[in-house]
């Protein structure tokens, strides 16, 4: 939207400032514990403070910002017990998930899940681990898509959103991807032969290993 068509005031404002701000802290442009300061922001955005305070306020209620007293918002930190606490839940939600798309996905979703493994594959095998973590990404958000549970879906984008920090730190940790790997091809192995306990097992064996891994 050009500048000066952005509206600086009312709703539409505030839900342009919340989009903005949780990108950027999703895509680790806002590092935790960085100061969220609403004079900067609201010029930055050209909104005024006020939708910038409004959209601070649901982003504490989506744990991605957090209040300290009298000192402001800053981006959450999110500690490993927090984290590993996080991926328990994920662990249950997404087993949900990859049993569900196991028995509702289409012939050609599966094909999908199937092509999002030989990418995984490959970039593996090129040593491109921020590829494979863009991939990884998908693959996940692709299984939850096609196992229609919508409830289990907004529950974990929200889990999910919380780990961001922890997510570019695995990616990177050397032999990770090569690890993982195996792991996602199970995953895709067991939804695409239509086991939907199997694939609740796979999803859960992966995130047992995440867990293990946050962990280190």
């Amino acid at each position: 939207m050009p500048k000066e068509a952005r509206p600086s005031t009312g709703e539409q404002a505030k839900q342009h400032a919340l989009a903005q701000l949780r990108q950027a802290i999703l895509h680790g442009e806002m590092a935790p514990a960085q100061r969220l300061v609403e004079n900067e922001l609201a010029e930055q955005f050209g909104v005024t403070r006020a939708s910038i305070r409004a959209a601070l306020i649901d982003l504490e209620a989506q744990g991605l910002v957090e209040r300290i007293r009298n000192r402001g918002s800053r981006v959450r930190v999110v500690t490993v017990e927090e984290a590993v606490a996080i991926t328990e839940c994920r662990m249950v939600l997404e087993g949900l998930c990859a049993s569900k798309a196991a028995v509702a996905a289409s012939d050609e979703q599966l094909t999908v899940l199937a092509d999002l493994g030989t990418a995984m594959t490959k970039a593996v095998a090129d040593g491109e681990p921020m590829t494979y973590s863009e991939l990884n990404q998908e693959l996940h958000a692709r299984i939850r898509e096609f196992s229609g549970q919508r409830t289990a879906v907004e529950l974990l984008e929200r889990l999910n959103a919380q780990l961001v920090r922890h997510r570019f730190q695995l990616a990177l940790r050397p032999g990770r991807p090569q690890h993982s790997l195996n792991e996602h091809l199970a995953m895709i192995e067991t939804i695409t032969a239509r086991d939907p306990q199997a694939a609740e097992e796979a999803v859960r064996a992966h995130l047992t290993s995440v867990i293990e891994a946050l962990r280190d």
